[in-house]
């Protein structure tokens, strides 16, 4: 799965890439046989890679043995040349080191962090990306989000942390576009990670998009990127509009039991979600079927064709 290194890091990590869903079983296990079939929906639509146990992926919840079967069933679940970037970051260094060092002998693309939760200076998180990069020779791509991290929000320090070595590029969650447009002037891979400004992202430059809804509907971010790439710009906002009409739906309950609700309906029973993430009630669950009956998503219900 790695990359000839000859090959510039902006032409490498392109494309639209699912922050996967981590499938649980009834008893809380890695359900993978419906991980298996999740990753095939998702390349089947034209995704170009995922992204492995991040936020939506439940990772910072899961133990670390968990964590490394899922990197594992990951890269052997994908097709050769597809993009496989792992999530390590960690509350422990060490913890997310041993997770970067095993993604590494598992052949991914690259790895990937947020910051550690918690009150650190932008030194001590310097500190921390600097120490999690350098642990192994894959590409590392800084998680930038700031509504998470309020130590890490200005430009400077965002290019600063671009220059640590092994770091490529960063996910972008955030809807200062601006911003967005001025990291890509310094030459590093950006991956847009608001699903609702995917198409606004791509046009200020960034190179590809990792989200939550990739999952649900990965087919249509497919459309947005490929209109996009061929400058097709109003054709990719049409499909950001109907994009953002099911984001506005799913954002009225708790968002990732949400989601995983409507992929149970669509035949991927991903289980409930981790504490303390909320699943949906009976009533939530009845509001939701009603609101997607009532949107161009109805094909979306269980038993829809």
């Amino acid at each position: 799965m790695i990359m000839s290194s000859s090959e510039p890091a902006k032409d490498r990590f392109q494309g639209v890439l699912p922050a996967i869903v981590t499938p649980f079983d009834q008893n809380g296990e890695f359900a993978s046989e419906v991980f298996g079939r999740l990753l095939a929906h998702v390349y089947e639509a034209g995704s170009q890679g995922v992204y492995v146990c991040g936020q939506t992926g439940e990772g910072l919840l899961l133990p670390v043995a968990m964590r490394q079967h899922l990197a594992e069933a990951a890269v052997k679940g994908s097709p050769k040349g597809k993009l496989v970037i792992i999530h390590v970051g960690a509350a422990r260094l060490p913890d997310a080191i041993q997770l970067a060092r095993h993604a590494e002998r598992m052949g991914a693309s690259a790895v990937s962090s947020l910051p550690p939760a918690g009150n650190y200076t932008f030194a001590e998180l310097r500190r921390y990306y600097q120490e999690l990069a350098g642990a192994c020779g894959l590409p590392f791509l800084i998680y930038y989000f700031p509504a998470l991290c309020q130590a890490i929000t200005t430009l400077d320090q965002i290019l600063e942390l671009c220059e640590i070595p092994h770091v490529v590029g960063l996910k972008f969650t955030d809807y200062d576009l601006y911003k967005l447009q001025q990291i890509d002037q310094s030459g590093k891979v950006i991956f847009n990670g608001r699903d609702e400004v995917f198409a606004a992202g791509l046009l200020m430059g960034a190179g590809g998009g990792i989200g939550s809804f990739y999952n649900l509907i990965p087919e249509l971010f497919v459309r947005v990127y490929e209109h996009a790439r061929a400058g097709q710009w109003e054709e990719a906002r049409r499909a950001q509009v109907q994009i953002n009409e099911l984001i506005r739906i799913t954002l009225r309950f708790p968002a990732l039991g949400a989601l995983k609700i409507m992929l149970k309906w669509r035949g991927f029973d991903c289980g409930y979600c981790l504490a303390p993430h909320q699943k949906l009630t009976e009533s939530e669950e009845l509001h939701l079927r009603e609101q997607l009956q009532n949107s161009s998503f109805r094909g979306l219900l269980p038993g829809a064709p």
